[in-house]
């Protein structure tokens, strides 16, 4: 009752401040990102016994964001938001990523509604490891050309510390934001079911068994600069209730931080998620370190790492993912970007017999659009 009450709560109170007045222009917003790869692999290990990865290969992420808005002479502003994937095999059914509305002011926050990532995704993501590519080292994007074995799922924790409750994504939620006071902002958010990615939900079923219900999140972050030193911090915990007999209620949590002082970012992430099931298995950890330089000019360099661990329960070998990114990248002019990197990733299987593994190695180049 009380996650519903929030969850209420955040609705009325930007409803009830958006009394009558008269509309402005709205601001038909748009833009978006076009991040093209081009990469030469080489995948070993007994995990791709008989098959061949080598080679040369293109690996596309890129989406358009429709974002338009309107503020009302009372200050308040309201938005929506729609990000289609340029890729057929990204976002939801039909290529959405995200859609939503926002409702906001100076004074009183953020409400979105709709299919978002929870408060606490959202605020972890503000302490991203630094990197220099947008081959991005904190999720599982590298195996778009070294295939992964037995490491986790998606918005978990074994391959990316941005996690979500059971890895729930972009299901139809209600986030509330407060204004940042003195660098330190909050959030907390409520869904009511983790099934579907960008989808209504066309009633929800709380006696189902499979789904996770009735999710809630808490996350907060503190941005300030000192001396020339920016300080950025952040954490985040969830829960939602499962029905599945034998499974106990999922959890998810985690921090992190950055620093950046004369030309140089340092940070770290970790996070971890129960998912609930006899024994620990499917419990993920992960961790992440990574360092950057502004080099004076038009380069950036940086060094980055994700470690992470599922547990397969029953005293099997748990299943490994590491990652190491090394790379540099140039701005060529507004919105314009080239990398250069190398990666390495390993990961293993413990869940099954031989405990098979892969190895792979990574040499690539990028062109990154932002408009």
């Amino acid at each position: 009752m009380k996650k519903h009450l929030l969850s209420t709560s955040a609705i009325a109170l930007g409803v009830a401040m958006a009394a009558p007045a008269s509309a402005q222009e709205w601001n038909m917003n748009w833009g978006g990102f076009a991040n093209t790869h081009v990469g030469i692999t080489d995948v070993s290990g007994t995990g791709v016994t008989g098959a061949d990865f080598d080679g040369v290969d293109v690996y596309t992420n890129s989406e358009i964001i429709f974002s338009p808005s309107v503020t009302l002479d009372n200050g308040m502003t309201f938005g929506f938001s729609v990000q289609m994937e340029a890729m057929n095999n990204g976002g939801g059914a039909v290529g959405i990523d995200e859609s939503y509305v926002t409702i906001e002011s100076d004074t009183l926050g953020k409400v979105v509604l709709g299919s978002e990532n929870s408060a606490g995704y959202l605020l972890m993501g503000s302490v991203y490891t630094p990197g220099v590519s947008s081959m991005a080292i904190n999720s599982r994007s590298l195996s778009a050309f070294i295939p992964v074995t037995g490491s986790g799922g998606f918005r978990q924790a074994a391959l990316s510390s941005l996690t979500e409750v059971a890895g729930n994504n972009d299901v139809q939620r209600i986030t509330y934001f407060t204004p940042s006071f003195n660098g330190l902002t909050l959030g907390a958010s409520y869904a009511a079911t983790s099934a579907g990615n960008t989808t209504n939900n066309f009633g929800v079923n709380r006696n189902a068994v499979g789904p996770v219900f009735d999710i809630f999140d808490i996350g907060a972050k503190y941005s300030q600069s000192f001396n020339g030193v920016d300080v950025g911090l952040a954490a985040r915990w969830g829960t939602g209730d499962t029905n599945t007999v034998g499974r106990s209620d999922p959890t998810t949590w985690g921090v992190g931080g950055t620093i950046g002082v004369s030309g140089f970012t340092f940070g770290a992430t970790y996070a971890e998620n129960d998912n609930g099931f006899a024994g620990g298995a499917g419990d993920q950890e992960g961790w992440s370190v990574g360092a950057s330089y502004d080099i004076a000019g038009p380069w950036t360099v940086g060094l980055s790492t994700y470690q992470g661990e599922t547990s397969n329960g029953g005293g099997a070998p748990s299943s490994d993912y590491e990652a190491y990114l090394l790379g540099a990248s140039r701005s060529l002019g507004a919105g314009v970007s080239w990398d250069v990197y190398y990666a390495y990733m390993e990961t293993n299987n413990g869940a099954v017999a031989g405990n098979p593994g892969i190895d792979g190695n990574l040499l690539a180049t990028a062109i990154n659009l932002s408009f």
